[in-house]
């Protein structure tokens, strides 16, 4: 299950809380809470897991443009040894190896920029997510928190009230 289904239960169980009697407060089932709570630090892992796919799926496509970049820059250079068979050619090939040489470095310094650029992104993206995740289940938690303690504080005025009430 996920942290944001985990939040929607946990929202479920509060709406069908029992009232407490003469108060807007309600009567929260406090072990399905922790259990809720719970669940939300079993998937926290996920979140993470998915995180550590992400920055191995961005080494995959910077590996891949190094290799990209190597196989031309082989391609060049075989180009090159090629073009030296005749001596009168000599000096246009080596002019056209350094070109291609140089194209291609600029090729692969542009992919692996790109790259970069993409696992930018999606790290900002990713950190993005986990932050808005975290910050929802923390201010799930923290609302629990507040909504049992005033719901225990309204049972102690409620005892204190019915204690009064009977003459205990």
């Amino acid at each position: 299950m996920t942290i944001e289904g985990i939040l929607e239960l946990m929202e479920a169980l509060l709406d069908k809380s029992t009232a407490v009697p003469f108060s807007s407060k309600k009567m929260v089932d406090a072990d399905q809470m922790r259990e809720y709570m719970d669940s939300i630090r079993i998937n926290m892992p996920t979140e993470v897991n998915e995180a550590k796919e992400t920055l191995n799926e961005q080494k995959a496509i910077i590996d891949n443009a190094s290799r990209e970049a190597e196989q031309i820059i082989r391609k060049a250079e075989e180009r090159a040894k090629a073009m030296v068979a005749q001596e009168e050619i000599i000096k246009q090939a080596r002019e056209v190896a350094k070109e291609e040489l140089e194209k291609a470095k600029q090729e692969a310094e542009n992919i692996i920029a790109d790259a970069k650029a993409q696992d930018k992104k999606i790290k900002l993206a990713l950190a993005q997510s986990l932050e808005a995740t975290l910050s929802d289940a923390q201010k799930a938690i923290t609302d629990c928190g507040k909504s049992l303690g005033k719901n225990m504080e309204q049972l102690a005025n409620t005892k204190e009230a019915i204690a009064r009430a009977t003459g205990n």
